[in-house]
């Protein structure tokens, strides 16, 4: 792991880092917000957005004052491989910056767009070995990172205690985004797509080993209707069983003024969870 920059911040720590993923096959940047005193700190990962890079949270979404009350720290990954050699699309929502949290399997993209395994392996490990971080993880994020964070915790259970997510992308397999994204990485067998819908995990009972999954929506939000549908998210909870906290907020747009108003009750909702 290469230190490219340290910050104080609340008291804490904020590192700016790179490092060689085997997952991707390229350098990997990430940020880790550690809190004052002792340590191990349990951790939130944050998963950003289509176009974001590890810095758009870091510098936008004003969480570390809260995580630094609650003695948590919080990493926050690139969106998806990147450099000379690494494939790329013209448009915004495919390609280097449009990740989707997914393990590719088809050309071009199969070679370093491995970012499911990238986030639940790589990183993971790489923290947990660099940092004074204890291995109790949260996951959350926004856009087409929350719809990482909720298929991630629930595809990998044993590596999450609580999921939350801003303004995600619900169900991928039923919106223009999603269904550009999975037929571009993981090709034109939509029943290999239902691995990654947060929706149609829910309805499965994917989510039961977690209590409660806290989603904040921005009604002003101009992609809630075409893209974002959470509507799909509470049909299926209702349906599962499954406790689902959805908040709705006039007024908030898509941007990071949204996460920046209601970030600190996301990361208090995990530090509950995390011990």
């Amino acid at each position: 792991m290469e230190t490219r920059a340290q910050h104080r911040i609340h008291g804490g720590t904020l590192t700016y880092a790179q490092h060689q993923s085997a997952a991707t096959g390229t350098l990997m940047r990430f940020s880790v917000f550690t809190p004052p005193g002792e340590g191990p700190f349990p951790y939130l990962i944050w998963l950003s957005g289509l176009t974001c890079t590890e810095d758009n949270f870091t510098t936008k979404a004003g969480a570390y004052g809260a995580a630094a009350q609650h003695r948590v720290a919080i990493v926050a990954p690139d969106t998806s491989p990147r450099g000379e050699g690494v494939a790329d699309d013209p448009a915004y929502d495919l390609g280097q910056g449009a990740g989707f949290y997914v393990d590719a399997t088809q050309a071009p993209w199969a070679p370093h767009f491995k970012m499911e395994s990238y986030v639940t392996r790589d990183l993971i490990e790489m923290v947990e070995h660099n940092f004074n971080l204890a291995p109790r993880r949260a996951i959350s994020g926004h856009s087409m990172g929350g719809h990482g964070a909720l298929t991630l915790a629930m595809k990998h259970p044993n590596l999450f205690r609580s999921v939350s997510a801003f303004a995600p992308i619900s169900s991928p397999t039923r919106c223009p985004w999603g269904e550009k994204a999975f037929s571009a990485y993981l090709g034109d067998d939509r029943e290999s797509w239902k691995a990654h819908d947060a929706a149609l995990l829910i309805a499965q009972g994917k989510a039961k080993s977690f209590d409660d999954i806290l989603v904040d929506q921005g009604l002003g939000d101009q992609f809630l209707e075409s893209q974002l549908k959470p509507e799909l998210l509470e049909a299926a909870a209702a349906q599962a069983g499954q406790r689902l906290t959805l908040r709705r907020h006039d007024g908030y747009d898509h941007s990071y003024f949204f996460m920046a108003t209601y970030i600190a009750d996301h990361v208090a909702f995990h530090a509950a969870r995390l011990g």
